[in-house]
Formats: C-alpha cells, structure tokens, sequence
C-alpha cells in the first residue's frame, strides 16, 4: 500500500513538474514573440514618418547626406549601398576561410592541435567589437595606407584617406564574423553520422573527397545558419568600423572613405534633433527591414531544402 501510494505520488510530482516547465517555456516562447513586435512595431512608428516627411525616393535613392546644412539633404544610398556591399564582401572572403578552418580543427588536425586551436578561436568571440576596432585602427589602417598611396601615387584625381577606407572594414568585420561562423560549422561538421563518413571511405573516396563531397553536403544547413548570423554582425557593427572606415558618406569603393547605415546612425544620434534626428531612425528602419528579410529568405531557403531531404 505504501509503495503504491509512493508510486502514485511520484507520479503527481512528475506531471506537476512537466507543467511547470511547459508554463515557463510557453512564457518565454510568447515573450520572444511579444520582444520582436514590439521592436517592430516601435521601429516603424519612429522610422516611417521622416521617410514620408523627406519623401520615399529621396531618402532611398538621393545620393547626399547633409542634415545640417542649410538646405538639409537626407539621401542615404551611399550608406545603403556601402553596407551592401560591405557585408556581401566580407561574407564572399570570411566564409570560405571560416570553413576551411572549421575542416581543418574538426577532421584534419590532430586532437591535441584541435584542443589549442578551438579554445583561441572561442576567444576570439568574447573580444569586444571596439577592440577589434581599435586594433586595425593602430595596426591595418596605416598599412592601407601605404597600400593606397603605392597604388595611387600617380593618380592626382585620388582623394587619399590615410588608410581609414571600407578596404580597412571589409578586413576588420572579415576578422570579426571568423569566430562565430567556424564555431557553429565545427558544431555541425561534428554532428554528421560517423556512418557516412565510414560509406564514403569504404567506397574508395579520398578522405578530402569525403570531406567536400559527403560532410559538408550533410553539415549544409548548420553551416548555413553559421554565415546567417555572420551576415547579422557583419551588417549591424558599428563600433569597429566607424574607427577604421572613414565615416564619410560617399560611393562604396575599396579606397573610399565610406559609412555604413549603423555608423552612420552611431555617428549622428548624440547631436541630432528634429527631423535630423527622425532621418536617423529611419536609417534604423531601413537596417531592421534588411535584416529581417535576410532571415526570411535564408530560412524559406533551408525549410525547402529539409522538406526536399525529407522526400
């Protein structure tokens, strides 16, 4: 009688429990839910008036920016163009290298290298952005420089920026997104089936052929989700790259001074008012709205293709 009393008792506590957690889970999945809304909801609020004020066209497609002059000009294409392109170059060079690192630590190194390489590269992510900032501005900028003069020393319509040019931040945000996209792409080279690995091999593949043609095929959709969330810092840094870019709003080009939108808002916010001020969360807007539809068609992309694999 006991025993069963016991029993049916434990049982009670276990349902209880599972309630419990299923409560707290419920409240935080709602509260993800609630943060995003209210995020969105707020950005277009404060972003859409001044958009309409300054109108659509203007702001999107002008190609000046100066809210401070007398007769105001709030076009931000330089800025947008600059962060697109940006993030697509950075993107373009840090993946591969990220990738190769990541097959490097995860099946090619022996464990005792992998064991020193892996922990240097979690560091590398807990460095704060300024730092990296920093860095290049004492270190990367002045070799640019000297990069740039070589280059166009002849060139007497060249306005030289001393090195301070989205060449230097292209370099620094490379630097900055390595960590985040080797981590999750070790995690998911790691997290294929020995099975395939073993197929492949015994089939007479080459263990590189296995690598490219077998893991990374099968790690595709974590590796994926790695280079979405480089693309998030890359085009949502700030700190870094308005030490080493230039600031200036002009045409993206590897020597030009350059801004990009996040700089562009970090810069101004302090001082700003009025419709200056309005113009900035628009910016912001505009950045809240890339981001967002990178994540949806990434995510679109990588439930067609699991739907594919399912089939």
């Amino acid at each position: 009688m006991n025993a069963n009393m016991t029993i049916i008792g434990g049982r009670k506590s276990k349902t209880a429990l599972e309630k419990t957690m299923k409560g707290i889970f419920i409240v935080c999945g709602v509260f993800a839910i609630v943060a995003v809304l209210v995020i969105t909801i707020y950005m277009i609020y404060s972003g859409a008036p001044a958009m309409f004020t300054i109108g659509l066209k203007d702001f999107l497609f002008g190609t000046e920016w100066a809210p401070t002059a007398a007769d105001p000009k709030f076009g931000i294409l330089p800025m947008i163009l600059t962060s697109l392109v940006g993030t697509g170059l950075t993107i373009l060079v840090g993946v591969p290298i990220a990738l190769m690192a990541a097959v490097f630590v995860s099946e090619v190194a022996h464990k005792r290298l992998a064991g020193i390489v892996k922990p240097a590269i979690e560091l590398l992510a807990g460095i704060p952005s300024v730092v990296y900032g920093l860095l290049g501005m004492i270190i990367l900028v002045p070799q640019i420089s000297k990069l740039e003069a070589l280059l166009y020393a002849n060139d007497p319509s060249h306005t030289f920026t001393g090195g301070a040019n989205m060449l230097s931040g292209i370099i620094v945000l490379t630097i900055m997104i390595l960590p985040t996209v080797v981590n999750i792409s070790i995690t998911s080279l790691k997290a294929v089936p020995n099975e395939y690995k073993e197929a492949s091999l015994a089939m007479g593949a080459t263990k590189m052929q296995t690598i490219f043609k077998v893991q990374i095929p099968a790690a595709k959709s974590g590796i994926i989700t790695g280079v979405v969330l480089g693309i998030g810092r890359a085009i949502g840094e700030a700190m870094a790259i308005i030490l080493v870019s230039g600031n200036v709003a002009n045409m993206p080009a590897l020597f030009n001074s350059v801004r990009f939108l996040t700089t562009g808002i970090v810069s101004e916010m302090s001082y700003a008012s009025g419709l200056h001020r309005e113009a900035l969360f628009s910016i912001g807007l505009v950045l809240f709205i890339f981001i967002m539809i990178i994540n949806i068609v990434l995510n679109t992309v990588l439930k067609k293709e699991a739907a594919a694999n399912e089939k």
